[in-house]
């Protein structure tokens, strides 16, 4: 029996056949999701970024903008909201093969790269993933240890211990999550977006009596007064739209199971944008309240609610904070390095074994906080620091990616892919030079702007740079390309 696509109202559903069944560039976990799959509403997928956007890093942004990119409080969350809106654009769009076709994020960027070449792009979401994986893991298995200090006095003498500990258990609850599949994930996040926003519109109400609004509304920025506005902001926009340029890749991985393009776009209009600025300003305001409450400025809110006396508080605080954090890390760490480290051999990695590499790479990318925290090294990077600094750096290698992936579906291919010959051996090239090119172009500018001091303004932007160059770059190339590899395989609808 050989393999087929069959439309069904917008949908096409791939039928596997033995032919497809042989490939070595195909798995169950990377086939296209039947339509019976695709049950994802609106308000699953408006969950699902409730359910990631309310987390540690989120509530850290304010902060980050004003005292590393010297922004005053107004400036950062009017950066924080024009960035998001900015990224529902790549979001929404490269959405778009995921819900149609029902393809994961590797196997669309076949398209583009070539069956091999994909691994390249692939490998470079998947490590970042790794190291937010990582990162998060880090909040949760604290939250985990101030957890049970606050039930057990001999669990809080375990100092850096019990914070290893922790890690380790919220770890293993990652992983439990992730093998389940995307039905887990589904349910976790429509299960924990309500009680998210609750508990952190209580915490935003609870702070509203310990900190003046207007005062802190009025917070000059840090930036030298002979310093204009314009450079501070690009660099902190680039930033903050480098937070989701991750999402904006892989987001096909969520939206195959989308029931419509309808759903897909209004669940990411009402799920991203508001829920990202609500959580910002609750961390700035936290953070500021955290003076008077406390006498020293508290960035995160796992050390803030840890300084609270009240043991039953503390508890019921930190299982809100490892719900929010486990429902941000399975669906945005977990799941795409999974599905990328799967592209590399599909016949010989399939989700379990995706799900174990991406939790032992993350430890990997951890190891020197672990060691720090057990005493055997001594460091003096923060977390906070390395997520800022972090933001910037890859936010100009994932640009590129974006724009070509734009370009190749809607422009290319125009919304018409061959979805039989990204799976079959022999169909479709192993590398495609287009995309490598216009890939590579811009990323090696960057490199020549960080080695050499010049061009900065081409890293300083990096996502934005990286974008153009690299849809522009692809286009233009492609006019030259043979073939363009559309969907031969409707003859057989």
């Amino acid at each position: 029996m050989n393999s087929s696509m069959k439309k069904i109202d917008e949908f096409y559903e791939l039928e596997v056949g033995d032919d497809l069944k042989s490939s070595k560039n195909f798995n169950e976990d990377l086939a296209p999701t039947k339509v019976s799959e695709r049950t994802w509403s609106k308000f699953n997928i408006a969950a699902l970024w409730v359910g990631i956007a309310i987390c540690v890093p989120t509530y850290t942004l304010g902060g980050i903008l004003t005292n590393y990119f010297g922004l005053s409080v107004v400036e950062a969350l009017v950066t924080i909201l024009i960035a998001n809106i900015i990224v529902l654009i790549p979001l929404t769009l490269n959405a778009f093969a995921g819900t149609k076709y029902g393809i994961p994020f590797p196997v669309m960027l076949r398209s583009s790269f070539g069956i091999k070449g994909s691994n390249i792009p692939c490998m470079i979401r998947g490590l970042v993933a790794c190291g937010w994986f990582g990162i998060q893991t880090m909040f949760g298995g604290l939250a985990i240890h101030l957890f049970l200090s606050s039930i057990s006095s001999a669990w809080a003498s375990l100092g850096g211990i019990g914070e290893v500990i922790g890690f380790f258990i919220f770890w293993l609850l990652n992983i439990i999550v992730v093998l389940k599949g995307a039905n887990s994930i589904k349910w976790l996040e429509t299960l924990s977006a309500p009680l998210l926003l609750i508990v952190s519109l209580g915490l935003l109400f609870w702070a509203s009596g310990k900190v003046s609004y207007v005062e802190l509304l009025a917070t000059p920025a840090s930036r030298p007064e002979t310093d204009g506005f314009a450079k501070y902001f690009f660099s902190g926009l680039t930033a903050m739209v480098g937070f989701w340029a991750t999402l904006s890749l892989n987001i096909p991985d969520f939206s195959r199971y989308a029931k419509s393009q309808k759903d897909q776009i209004i669940g990411q209009v009402i799920g991203l944008p508001l829920t990202m600025f609500m959580f910002s300003s609750l961390g700035v305001v936290m953070t500021a309240a955290s003076v008077q409450m406390f006498g020293v400025t508290i960035s995160d809110p796992i050390s803030l609610i840890g300084q609270i006396e009240n043991p039953f508080i503390v508890a019921i605080a930190m299982v809100m904070i490892v719900i929010a954090t486990l429902s941000t890390n399975t669906a945005a760490n977990v799941v795409s390095p999974t599905n990328d480290f799967q592209n590399i051999a599909p016949k010989y990695i399939d989700h379990t074994k995706g799900v174990l590499l991406t939790g032992l790479v993350g430890i990997l990318l951890m190891s020197w906080e672990l060691m720090k925290k057990l005493g055997w090294i001594a460091s003096d990077v923060s977390v906070e620091g390395f997520i800022s600094n972090w933001l910037l750096a890859y936010s100009s290698l994932l640009g590129p990616i974006a724009g070509i992936m734009i370009v190749d579906y809607f422009m290319i291919k125009k919304q018409s892919l061959d979805v039989l010959a990204l799976y079959k051996e022999d169909a479709y090239p192993s590398v495609n030079w287009t995309g490598m090119f216009a890939f590579l172009i811009p990323v090696s500018l960057t490199i020549v702007a960080i080695t050499f001091d010049t061009l900065m303004w081409f890293y300083n932007y990096g996502w934005f740079t990286g974008a153009v160059s690299g849809a522009v770059l692809y286009y233009a190339i492609s006019q030259f390309s043979p073939k363009s590899y559309v969907s031969s395989e409707l003859s057989n609808v």
